[in-house]
């Protein structure tokens, strides 16, 4: 077999497996998505048992911390529906009431079980305006 053909048949064969390869790994990221939801979606919407969800939204005051679990109520970023969260994990030092949080959260009965290690607060922004100087 003549070498270059060997060659143009081995840089068809590595330029498929590349493609066959990108494909899956686009695929397998789509896959794992989830969309982030306000409370008032979760509470609206009929919530699967046992499914996940990222839910994002802020802190509402009174939360209460006994041991390492820590409950409390996530309202929407613009409205007053909230649900309930219960979280057992380490809580970020940023974490405090009308802060805006990101959490992986499944539904257990009336509660929302937040996922130990996805908890996230979003710090307020530097650059936006101060409303209580306007």
């Amino acid at each position: 077999m003549d070498p270059s053909r060997k060659r143009t048949i081995r840089f068809v064969v590595a330029l498929s497996a590349a493609v066959l390869l990108a494909g899956a790994l686009a695929l397998t990221s789509f896959s794992a998505s989830t969309e982030a939801r306000q409370p008032s979606e979760l509470v609206n919407a009929t919530p699967t048992p046992g499914a996940k969800y990222q839910l994002v939204g802020k802190v509402v005051k009174g939360y209460e911390t006994k041991g390492d679990t820590t409950y409390f109520r996530v309202r929407d970023r613009e409205g007053s529906v909230s649900v309930p969260v219960t979280y057992a994990g380490r809580l970020p030092d940023p974490f405090r009431a009308d802060r805006e949080i990101v959490v992986d959260v499944v539904k257990q009965g009336d509660v929302y079980v937040g996922q130990v290690g996805t908890l996230i607060t979003k710090c307020p922004s530097k650059f936006t305006a101060d409303k209580t100087n306007t």
